[in-house]
């Protein structure tokens, strides 16, 4: 068997399977625009007051929709998302780390050392609080007082 005969064989039987995918996911493709169409259809077609308006889990809205949210969730979920999958990869490693023997516990003890580094980290920066702490702005005296301080170590060097 010659090699270009093999390659334009082997390239139809991979067009072939290629193609077995493709038929598949048009098929699925057609039955939920079919689905989503036929439903529009059959649907009753009597928007009320009621039906228009915002659920919010049974309750009557109040004010706009579009609120914005404090940070403060976004960062604290991304923490938590952050923190619990290095966690699930712990049980893996508690699992196998006998057979590993000394090396493997190394390895975990590196791990569990850079996260609580990292905990460390974030709870020394403030993003564990819930509220944090204003920052206090200078006054005016203060300031005046700094550079006064500044002119006199100046003088002296």
């Amino acid at each position: 068997m010659s090699t270009s005969n093999f390659v334009t064989k082997f390239i139809k039987l991979m067009l072939t399977e290629f193609g077995k995918i493709f038929v598949f996911i048009l098929t699925a493709a057609l039955f939920v625009v079919v689905a989503i169409y036929v439903a529009r259809l059959l649907r009753p077609k009597r928007p009320t007051f009621e039906k228009l308006t915002t659920y919010e889990c049974g309750e009557n809205p109040e004010g706009s929709p579009w609120v914005k949210f404090n940070i403060r969730f976004y960062v604290v979920a991304l923490i938590f998302l952050i923190f619990d999958v290095e966690v699930v990869l712990l049980i893996p490693w508690a699992l196998v780390y006998k057979e590993m023997g000394i090396v493997g516990y190394l390895i975990g003890a590196i791990f569990l050392i850079l996260l609580a580094v990292g905990m460390a980290y974030e709870w020394k920066k403030g993003d564990l609080e819930w509220a944090r702490p204003k920052i206090k702005e200078p006054t005016l005296e203060e300031i005046k007082s700094f550079d006064i301080n500044k002119e006199e170590l100046k003088t002296v060097s």
